[in-house]
């Protein structure tokens, strides 16, 4: 059964794309591919996953597709779906430049950015309505609605199924890349929120990673799609071993490296180093580059914290004045070029940056590393109090704990 799930799940997406392209609605594209589910389920389970799995879900999907606008006597879009399966027959090949198709029209601008993570992910990767809805902590009736009007909008504003051409490809897959990357986020900020790294974050990271080599497949001559693989890549190669064995969250300088997935990290470096071949890099290829020099050295303390810092500061370009990417930066100044130097980047955002958890924390690193004890375990206290997720407040907990006993270190351990 879960064989069957997992095809139908990687098959589902090219089915639906090519049956849109034929002249099917959303909708009864879905409807259709779900009703070939159903019998799928029937028939492989009994006879065993055939040997093109995704020629025969199209197949049967059509035929209840057909049958359908026949009972419905939808005759002219009954002759165009007719006439373009006779004409167009089922190609492997041109699946995936349907996917394509489909991956741009549900991630085209006119729709807000959450209804394109819902769309992408049920209507390309197949999840279903329940496991979207809690990926992302809605509720299944909230989540439906909002696939609704996400496919009434694309009918009504006669958003084309195609792939821009020109000068329009790049603003369009800008927005494409920004989805994918959510969906990624979506999973991997699951593990900090949670503490746990298995289960439906590890499906969303997996699922992005797909995405973005499908465009990549299509689309190699892009510098950016190259970037946001690797970018993919070389964290989701640390997932392993983002927690321990008690769920608790493990800071980069503290991860058993062993654990990490090597042939992912190796695949992300070899795409770090082409992309610039390819053409101008942007904002996904330098964090790429960014992450490559955490996970390249064989030791922690063997960063190049100034490239690191040359990085941050390309970066800042496309960030948009991004508080975040500020303060990730000063984070590399300080061990570039010392703490002093950090706190002087650091104060200036306090302004934008006193709620969120991690600036404090941050703050108390520098501070602690500038010989500033009681500073130090203050700001913790703040970061403590700021945090979103119970795993979080513990990491942040010992933090503070290990700077009380170098600070005394006659004081009883907990």
């Amino acid at each position: 059964m879960d064989a069957v799930i997992e095809t139908f799940r990687r098959e589902s997406g090219r089915v639906l794309a090519s049956l849109i392209r034929r002249g099917a609605g959303f909708d009864l594209a879905e409807d259709a591919v779900q009703e070939a589910f159903a019998v799928a389920l029937e028939v492989w389970a009994r006879e065993g996953v055939p040997a093109r799995p995704g020629a025969w879900i199209t197949t049967t999907a059509k035929r209840r597709l057909i049958d359908r606008l026949r009972r419905e006597a939808r005759r002219q879009q009954l002759e165009t779906v007719s006439s373009a399966a006779q004409t167009h027959p089922v190609d492997p090949a041109e699946g995936e430049d349907d996917r394509l198709r489909l991956i741009f029209t549900c991630c085209h601008p006119a729709l807000s950015t959450e209804t394109r993570v819902a769309l992408t992910l049920h209507s390309v990767c197949g999840l279903a309505t329940a496991e979207i809805a809690a990926a992302f902590l809605v509720s299944e009736a909230t989540l439906a609605q909002r696939l609704v009007r996400a496919k009434r909008k694309i009918a009504v504003a006669g958003i084309p199924f195609t792939v821009p051409q020109g000068e329009e490809l790049g603003s369009r897959l800008g927005a494409v890349l920004a989805t994918v990357y959510l969906v990624f986020n979506a999973g991997y900020d699951s593990v900090a929120d949670t503490g746990r790294s298995q289960g439906g974050e590890t499906e969303l990271c997996g699922e992005a990673i797909r995405l973005a080599r499908l465009l990549r497949f299509e689309m190699p001559k892009e510098p950016e799609v190259a970037g946001l693989l690797a970018l993919m890549l070389l964290h989701d190669a640390r997932r392993p071993a983002r927690t321990d064995d008690h769920g608790e969250l493990v800071l980069l300088d503290d991860q058993d490296r062993s654990r990490w997935n090597r042939e992912q990290i190796a695949e992300g470096l070899r795409l770090v180093e082409r992309a610039p071949h390819l053409g101008p890099v942007g904002q996904y290829w330098i964090q790429a580059a960014i992450a490559a020099e955490h996970v390249a050295p064989s030791e922690a303390g063997h960063r190049d914290w100034h490239r690191i810092c040359a990085l941050y500061d390309r970066y800042v370009h496309y960030s948009r004045g991004s508080p975040v990417v500020e303060l990730n930066r000063a984070i590399a100044v300080s061990m570039a070029h010392g703490p002093a130097n950090a706190l002087v980047l650091l104060e200036p955002l306090r302004g934008r940056l006193d709620g969120y958890s991690y600036f404090h924390a941050a703050l108390a690193d520098v501070r602690s590393r500038s010989g500033d004890r009681d500073g130090a375990a203050a700001a913790y206290r703040t970061a403590i109090r700021l945090a979103s997720s119970d795993a979080g407040r513990r990491s942040l907990t010992r933090a503070l704990e290990r700077l009380l006993r170098v600070s005394n270190p006659a004081a009883p351990r907990s």
